[in-house]
């Protein structure tokens, strides 16, 4: 657990990737985060059995990760975080959904599967997006960005309070997994019967400590409102990198460019 907390669970790297100076980070905060809108939306427009036309969004975070030098080790490992909820979400389909809609070779494919494993690309995508999104933006100029764009300002504040507080959450967390293991004796992690009163205390630990961080807001002068001071300009960069992709994204969806590349391959035109 100790390993998977250091490793893996330090959000804050992507606010760090997001200090690089390249041409995906210094384009204007709202137009990446439209682009992103945009992006999840069509992502998620296409019908419960669809794949292949899920397969050229990839082409998205594939150039953001390249252009944005965004090391891809990361922001994987970040995706399997959510891979247990991505199973949790779909694998209940290949047990409810027999209908057959595909054959390979003798072998019968069901709706129920096809649907998991688009629910599995979708997820994906949008999570992928999401981070990269974080990764060359930076969570407080998202936040200007969401009130810019006229999202109202109680909702971005409590965004920005559990991005930022979120990780003393988990070191609370780490700190209680590391006391009862100094504490235990068969080394064989977390028992079932101990995870009730272990986040029993966690409960009461974050509730104090959150306490704390609230009086010390209060003696620095804090009144409900989080000043952004960032500004940011509309340059012919950034609407054309909004054209762009925009056009990319309404081709791919309306056309199913992979069914269509197979069909010429195959010689079916």
């Amino acid at each position: 657990m100790i390993k998977i907390e250091s490793n893996w669970v330090d959000l804050r790297y992507l606010d760090v990737l997001a200090t690089q100076h390249t041409f995906i980070h210094r384009l204007n905060p709202c137009i990446k985060l439209l682009t992103t809108l945009i992006f999840i939306i069509m992502v998620t427009s296409f019908p419960k059995y669809e794949i292949t036309g899920l397969l050229p969004f990839f082409f998205f975070p594939a150039v953001l990760i390249s252009l944005g030098k965004l090391p891809p080790g990361p922001l994987l490992k970040r995706l399997i975080l959510v891979a247990p909820f991505v199973v949790f979400v779909g694998i209940f389909n290949p047990l409810f959904d027999h209908t057959p809609v595909a054959k390979l070779g003798s072998v019968i494919i069901t709706g129920g599967w096809l649907s998991f494993a688009s629910i599995t690309l979708r997820l994906s995508l949008t999570v992928t997006a999401a981070l990269i999104l974080v990764a060359t933006t930076g969570i407080d100029a998202i936040g200007s960005a969401l009130l810019k764009m006229g999202v109202p300002r109680i909702i971005v504040v409590q965004l920005l309070f559990m991005h930022r507080y979120l990780h003393v959450l988990l070191e609370e967390f780490t700190r209680s997994i590391q006391a009862y293991s100094l504490r235990s004796f068969h080394g064989e992690g977390v028992r079932f019967r101990a995870w009730g009163s272990l986040l029993g205390q966690l409960l009461i630990r974050s509730v104090d400590r959150a306490n704390r961080v609230y009086q010390s807001m209060l003696c620095r002068g804090f009144d409900g409102e989080v000043r952004l001071i960032r500004t940011s300009t509309l340059r012919i960069s950034d609407i054309l990198y909004l054209a762009g992709w925009l056009v990319f994204f309404l081709f791919v969806r309306w056309f199913n460019v992979p069914q269509v590349l197979g069909k010429l391959l195959m010689g079916g035109y």
